[in-house]
């Protein structure tokens, strides 16, 4: 790997990325978990406002976990959040480890997430494997390779003296030039001797991905005023502590329609006019802003007017 052509090539060509801004430990962590399984353009408002209102690892630790879960609503993955915050209440007692095994210890950080704090604010040469790094080695090798064999050769590549501009730097390619279709090789600062070049499409090999499953949901609104009833989803549940519509037997004229994907299902969910029955708080267009509530929820609500 051309380690010093690509490190050149990252420091003119690379994105202005507010927390590439900072060497906050505290703040490359919230982005580094922010951004598992999330575009950055989606993270980038979310990770502004978190950090406004939990500017260091106390502020977090000290708040309430709805709340915390009140400035995550929307990112999606909600467990990210709950461990986030856990391992702030630790990191508040013992401080955080400046290594990627120490890191690995809090809860929510695993081999991807400790390799990238510890390699970007504590110049650890622990190289990142996610899957721009697994596209970008497999391309440039032109072989197949199993997660463990990319670790393997990005371990031998990493520089000792730019371990944390390194790992983005290869995260970077992936993300901007060597993209899973139409790869940009000619603005590629590894063209000249990636193997794979001449048929950049079969590396990565496809992966057969899991068949949606389509469902059905329906959901009651049920008003007083400018205010809307809803409850609160059972702790263990996929999105547990959130706020949610209740769910409707159906029956009368919908007054809206949405569409949800989690993970493997995607949800059409019909929207009914309903009375507030059961266990559930009543709350106002202002209240609404302030707590952890449910994307599919918010939703419904913005497509009935009411957020």
């Amino acid at each position: 790997m051309q380690s010093i052509r690509l490190l050149d090539w990252y420091r003119e060509a690379r994105r202005d990325l507010p927390w590439r801004r900072t060497t906050d430990p505290y703040a490359i962590w919230v982005s580094e978990i922010m951004l598992q399984q999330t575009r950055v353009a989606a993270v980038v408002p979310y990770y502004t406002r978190f950090l406004a209102r939990f500017p260091d690892v106390g502020a977090l630790a000290r708040a309430r976990e709805a709340t915390v879960l009140a400035h995550w609503a929307g990112l999606g993955y909600y467990r990210r959040a709950r461990m986030l915050h856990e391992a702030a209440k630790q990191v508040a007692k013992q401080g955080l480890p400046d290594d990627a095994m120490g890191l690995r210890g809090l809860p929510g950080i695993g081999a991807y997430t400790s390799h990238a704090i510890a390699s970007i604010c504590f110049d650890e040469p622990v190289a990142v494997v996610d899957g721009n790094v697994e596209r970008v080695v497999m391309r440039f090798c032109a072989q197949a390779m199993s997660k463990p064999e990319v670790q393997q050769a990005v371990d031998g590549w990493i520089p000792a003296d730019a371990p944390g501009d390194f790992n983005q730097a290869v995260m970077e390619l992936g993300a901007t030039v060597c993209t899973p279709r139409s790869p940009k090789c000619d603005a590629c600062p590894l063209a000249s001797a990636c193997l794979g070049r001449a048929q950049p499409e079969r590396f990565p090999p496809a992966r057969v991905r899991p068949k949606l499953r389509n469902e059905r949901r329906a959901v009651k609104l049920a008003r007083s005023g400018d205010r809307v009833f809803l409850r609160r989803i059972a702790e263990g549940a996929h999105v547990g502590g959130m706020w949610d519509l209740p769910p409707s037997r159906g029956g009368g004229e919908p007054v809206g329609e949405v569409t949800h994907g989690i993970l493997d299902r995607r949800y059409r969910i019909t929207i009914h006019p309903g009375r507030a029955s059961g266990e559930g708080t009543w709350f106002s267009p202002r209240q609404l802003r302030k707590i952890p509530l449910a994307t599919a929820a918010r939703k419904c609500l913005r497509q009935t007017g009411l957020f």
